[in-house]
């Protein structure tokens, strides 16, 4: 383990040595060997996510079947093993298991684990939409990569305000396709307030199908204010986020409790924000 540790005694799990290596291992990112086992992890994820690919072409499943499904119970054996390994090492199993990350872990394992407790004929189909859940194994790539990590703090920081910004676009685009409602009618294939309303989120949006196009010189006025707005709106968004993530860099994923499993403490942190445990202290 690298550098010296200094615990507390509510963060300081039984077996110390070993748990902490341990966590050191699967948790610590900034660590050689928490590099080397994110970089391990995120290649079999990837391989994982291939094969199920791969598998649900017909013509390559024919030929590589058996050879697929062997390496899926492969990785599901892999990543079961890592699953009970995390909650081993964490202070608080309960509460990784219950994460947005341990749930995902969980839903990474199951499916294959599914599959033989469905056995019969009439059960395949269910089988098959339940292998397709194994695809969701690329989400476990968002905790190694440290870019996504601070992309979801950011994002999390500025839900607030994005909910506020997409309620007034909401109240933007119900106006705007009444009013268009009201000014090019049925005749326009403006046929009805929700019609409208389509039309006003597409062009808002700047997508624009053309499936509805304006035919009045009132009508084309607007959709042009429509269209001169969307682009507008793009900037209001962005600036959020840019915002958020400013602020977010300033923490770093390395960080962990190993006591609550919370990251995002800032880099000079001495205690875990959420549950006040002494963090890792490294020469």
């Amino acid at each position: 383990m690298a550098g010296s540790v200094k615990k507390s005694p509510q963060n300081k799990p039984p077996d110390d040595d070993w748990r902490n290596t341990l966590y050191t291992i699967i948790f610590e990112a900034d660590t050689p060997a928490g590099k080397r086992f994110d970089e391990i992890l995120i290649v079999t994820i990837l391989l994982s996510v291939i094969v199920v690919m791969l598998d649900s072409v017909k013509e390559i499943a024919a030929s590589y079947g058996d050879f697929f499904y062997s390496l899926e119970w492969i990785f599901t054996i892999m990543f079961t093993v890592e699953y009970l390994l995390r909650l081993v090492c964490v202070g608080r199993p309960v509460r990784y298991a219950t994460s947005f990350f341990g749930i995902i872990d969980l839903i990474a394992i199951l499916p294959a684990y599914f599959s033989l407790l469905l056995p019969g004929s009439e059960y395949l189909l269910v089988i098959r939409s339940l292998r397709l859940l194994r695809i969701f194994r690329v989400l476990k790539l968002v905790q190694y990569l440290g870019e996504a990590d601070l992309l979801i703090r950011a994002l999390r920081a500025s839900r607030r305000k994005i909910t506020l910004f997409l309620f007034t676009v909401l109240n933007l685009v119900i106006i705007l396709g009444s009013l268009m409602y009201v000014i090019e009618g049925g005749k326009n294939g403006f046929t009805s307030i929700p019609t409208s309303v389509y039309w006003a989120i597409i062009t808002l949006t700047t997508v624009g199908y053309g499936d509805i196009v304006p035919e009045t010189g009132l009508g084309q006025a607007v959709a042009s204010v429509v269209m001169i707005t969307g682009y507008s709106i793009i900037a209001v968004p962005t600036g959020i986020i840019t915002s958020e993530i400013s602020y977010a860099s300033r923490y770093t994923k390395g960080r962990v409790c190993q006591n609550c499993s919370f990251e995002g403490h800032e880099s000079d942190a001495k205690f875990c924000k959420r549950c006040g445990a002494e963090l890792e202290i490294r020469s």
